[in-house]
């Protein structure tokens, strides 16, 4: 039938989700979610993998990410674990603060902090996604133009070896495209300032293993606060070292790059007998949330949608915390396990929670960047007074979301315990939610709730172990539903709370409240 009566037809669109930008958090988003069985597009405007340094370090919960993804052997090949922690020292070489780390396995059953050449991992991530047929990856496009066309998302991608355009489609697409998205322009995001916008000399080398000097360098990471010449020097990984020096009101920036101003910068550590340097860039350190993550169909992750200061560590690490929140809320709503709805409680849960680290890191960083030497003076005399401060990793909470009030614990990442088995327990739930309880058997051998409730795809572990069952006591429940990103949903205290839970959890699904 034609005319006003006619249906709209429908058309299938060419992939599930989109990729625009194939660095670390594309690359682990394409992983996650070609694991799902999601039909994924990347698209990527370079040929290869961008061949200098560039982040350096990631926590213990990514490692556990990347765990998810299959990737954690791999992973672990070309990253250095330490349990050495970040030391703070002023310019007289006393210590006023630690990054604390753990000796063996973290709360997330890996090391706290790895350090990593970034080309050797994206190497690793981009060797995951050839493994899954699901998972288209074409290298020299570029994506010049998307736009949501209501029932899909349609992408311009150009060839840059033939110059040739093509149109394609997908159900969503997610902009990993860095601090200059094309993603977000077109979602028309703005970015939200919190406050720190200094220029910085990065300098990584590597070093000459026959040279007695860069033997002695130490293999942690030490934050020099010194008023005269803030700077960071970190142990990447076996030869390689970094250097981020803080630039000085009036230096020139084309001048503090070339070689022999950069070694005489780092004359009191190495120097060219040394080592060589790799790359010597200057870098301005933003403090940068952008608003909204999401429009409609277009969507963002990573340097797209903030940008950290590097004082903690947490920049690409913020980026892989958004890809494990958003892929499986992308598999529930590509399947039709849940409202399109869910996808705003991305943003809710995503944007508090890295503000968070961004505000630790400019606090650091304003530990770090005092020049003032009166200031610098008063700075070291209250650490002075109460010795050495040593800090964790902050886990802050999500913004609201997929989680329930009422416990402290809910909307917090939850720990990956050896079970009772002796398995992770990432292993065992694989990539569904996770119901872990104290409570016991029925007489016929059943669980008291069933692994299928509401729609919802469970993993019940009802004998879960002496650490569970210790991390339950201190919160005065019985049993945790954790999510497939394994921060916690809800507890409860009885069979009636944990029925009550997974009732609300499908309510929230479907109607995708926040």
């Amino acid at each position: 039938m034609r005319g006003r009566w006619a249906r709209r037809r429908v058309v299938e669109p060419d992939f599930d989700v989109g990729v625009v930008g194939f660095g670390p958090v594309g690359a682990l988003l394409a992983n996650l979610l070609g694991r799902y069985g999601l039909r994924v597009l990347v698209l990527e405007r370079d040929a290869e993998i961008h061949p200098l340094p560039r982040a350096v370090h990631f926590d213990g919960e990514v490692m556990r990410v990347f765990q998810a993804a299959g990737l954690a052997g791999a992973v672990a090949e070309v990253a250095r674990a330490t349990s050495k922690g970040m030391h703070f020292v002023n310019a007289a070489g006393e210590t006023l603060m630690v990054r604390r780390s753990t000796d063996g396995p973290g709360p997330h059953d890996w090391a706290t902090n790895w350090y990593f050449h970034q080309p050797e991992l994206d190497a690793a991530l981009r060797k995951g996604v050839a493994r899954l047929a699901n998972v288209d990856v074409r290298l020299r496009h570029e994506a010049t133009a998307v736009r949501d066309a209501g029932d899909h998302a349609s992408v311009t991608v150009r060839d840059a070896a033939t110059g040739a355009t093509q149109a394609l489609t997908a159900r969503y697409v997610v902009g990993c495209d860095g601090a200059r998205s094309l993603v977000r322009d077109v979602i028309g995001a703005t970015m939200q300032d919190l406050g720190l916008h200094q220029p910085w000399l990065v300098v990584d080398v590597v070093a000459d293993p026959r040279s007695e000097r860069a033997r002695q360098l130490p293999d942690y990471t030490v934050q020099h606060c010194d008023p005269r010449r803030p700077m960071t020097r970190v142990h990447v990984k076996g030869t390689r070292h970094r250097w981020e020096i803080m630039l000085m009101p009036g230096e020139d920036e084309a001048q503090v790059v070339k070689p022999a101003r950069v070694w005489a910068l780092l004359a009191g550590a190495i120097g060219p007998d040394d080592a060589r340097i790799e790359r010597a860039a200057v870098y301005t350190f933003h403090s940068l949330v952008a608003a909204p993550w999401r429009r409609g169909r277009l969507l963002l992750a990573g340097d797209s949608a903030h940008q950290t200061p590097p004082f903690l560590g947490q920049g690409m690490c913020a980026g892989i915390r958004d890809a494990s929140n958003l892929a499986w809320k992308l598999r529930m709503v590509v399947a039709g396990a849940a409202d399109p709805a869910l996808l705003d409680t991305y943003e809710a849960e995503r944007g508090p929670h890295v503000r968070d680290f961004i505000e630790l890191a400019v606090r650091l960083g304003a530990i770090i960047q005092a020049t003032d030497p009166e200031v610098a003076k008063a700075r070291d005399a209250e650490f002075r007074a109460g010795g050495p401060e040593r800090f964790d990793f902050p886990q802050p909470r999500l913004g609201p979301g997929v989680w329930l009030e009422g416990s402290p614990a809910c909307g917090v990442v939850f720990p990956q315990p050896r079970l009772a088995d002796g398995r992770r327990l990432d292993e065992v739930a694989g990539s569904r939610f996770a119901l872990l309880s104290l409570l016991p058997f029925d007489d016929r051998g059943r669980s008291t709730v069933d692994g299928r409730r509401d729609g919802l795809d469970l993993a019940v572990i009802d004998a879960p172990g002496p650490a569970v069952a210790e991390w339950l006591a201190g919160r005065e429940a019985v049993a945790v539903i954790v999510r497939p990103d394994r921060y916690v949903f809800a507890t409860a205290r009885d069979t009636a709370g944990i029925h009550r839970a997974l009732a609300e959890l499908a309510t929230r699904l479907r109607r995708a409240t926040r």
